[in-house]
């Protein structure tokens, strides 16, 4: 059993291991109950995973660079 100490903003530590099993993450909502003289955490949500690379997810309306565009050749210009 892990044990963590409380902050003096009332801040915990969630272990990694319990985080891992409960797939808690940043921006997981979580909720505390008082159960017959013990805290339970509960997962309200988790929200959903962002994307590994982020390749591709902005558009631009100007035309691509060529993949064989050597920029010593702009200089020459």
């Amino acid at each position: 059993m892990d044990t963590t100490s409380v902050t003096s903003k009332g801040q915990v530590t969630i272990p990694k291991e319990i985080r891992r099993q409960l797939g808690i993450r940043q921006g997981s909502r979580i909720e505390f109950v008082c159960v017959d003289g013990r805290v339970e955490i509960r997962v309200k949500s988790t929200p959903a995973r962002a994307a590994g690379s982020g390749f591709g997810l902005l558009k631009s309306s100007k035309a691509p660079v060529p993949t064989d565009l050597d920029p010593a050749m702009l200089l020459e210009r």
